[in-house]
């Protein structure tokens, strides 16, 4: 999990941008963007 480390983790995650996606992946969800500030993670 070392490359999600400047993720920020949140009761909910939301798209913050038009480039964001929402990923489920084994109950995590996440959102991945070409902004990394972006990223975000829950579960």
């Amino acid at each position: 999990m070392h490359e999600f480390e400047n993720m920020k983790v949140r009761a909910s995650v939301k798209r913050l941008c038009e480039h964001c996606k929402v990923v489920r992946r084994k109950g995590v969800i996440r959102v991945i963007c070409s902004n990394p500030r972006h990223k975000q993670r829950q579960g």
